[in-house]
């Protein structure tokens, strides 16, 4: 297995993002899984790089990247140094960020004899769920969709941020990470930009206008985005598939850090139905 770490992807006028890239050069034929973390989320969370190298030994050309204006930096891409970079985030920077991420897959490997850049399947975790619904319907590089623990609402998620009158007042926001117990800014452009693009950030909307294959992966236990939305997403595209994990929180039991060798059987159970998944349509 290949494994290129914190490639840096430079873009005129934009910041860069980081990129992981987890493949073979042996194995014939690799389709390409693109990785979307969530909210208050990085490439290098918990057991994420042992899901990459698990999708890479099954024949898949693993990508995973930060957002990027996730808070990290390029010489530190975990966690949060540059807080500032996260209050400017927004939900079309990380469309933006995806769509540079998918250009940049395929001219990265068009000459790899054993990648097939024709197949380009979306993986999105939590909020990454939701810009991964968004950016499959409106590019047609994409070939399946899959989700896991995906949110199925910006609008109210925006809304309940913070105090809409207090927050436009102070133009800014914070919400406490539970875990670094850092205060989180979420400055007022971040409404601004949902209100401007609320037809384009409407996740039902997109949902229904898909026309590939989706996977719907949901843990019957996760408190964070409740079961309903899975469901929802599911109702409003019939075509897709919902696969629940029994006894499986939002984070498939895994937390971060994750010094152990091996995946949760919920995280293990959610890639072999990610597998399976793939398998029936490549």
């Amino acid at each position: 297995m290949t494994i290129d770490k914190n490639i840096i992807l430079t873009r005129d006028g934009k910041k860069p993002i980081l990129i992981d890239a987890f493949y073979s050069n042996e194995i014939d034929n690799q389709p390409i899984v693109i990785f979307c973390h969530g909210y208050k989320g990085f490439k290098d969370w918990g057991s994420w790089n042992l899901m990459a190298e698990t999708f890479s030994k099954l024949g898949f050309c693993f990508i995973k990247f930060n957002f990027s204006h996730n808070g990290g930096t390029m010489e530190n891409p975990i966690d949060f140094p540059d807080l500032d970079a996260f209050g400017n985030n927004n939900y079309t920077k990380e469309l933006d960020d995806l769509a540079d991420i998918i250009t940049w897959v395929k001219d990265h490997f068009k000459a790899h004899s054993k990648i097939n850049t024709k197949h380009i399947t979306l993986i999105g975790h939590s909020r990454g769920g939701g810009i991964s619904i968004l950016k499959a319907a409106e590019d047609d590089r994409i070939t399946n969709l899959i989700t896991l623990a995906s949110v199925s609402d910006f609008a109210k998620r925006t809304a309940t941020i913070g105090n809409l009158e207090a927050w436009k007042h102070n133009g800014v926001t914070y919400i406490v990470n539970g875990r670094t117990k850092q205060q989180m800014p979420h400055y007022y452009q971040f409404y601004q930009d949902f209100i401007i693009h609320k037809a384009r950030l409407d996740i039902e909307s997109a949902t229904k206008r898909l026309s590939i294959p989706h996977l719907i992966i949901h843990g019957s236990n996760d408190t964070s985005v409740k079961l309903e939305e899975g469901k929802a997403l599911h109702k409003w595209n019939s075509n897709s598939e919902l696969k629940i994990i029994n006894n499986a929180d939002h984070v498939f039991n895994t937390k971060h850090p994750w010094d152990k060798d091996q995946l949760t059987t919920a995280l293990l159970e959610t890639i072999n139905a990610c597998v399976a998944f793939l398998q029936k349509q490549n």
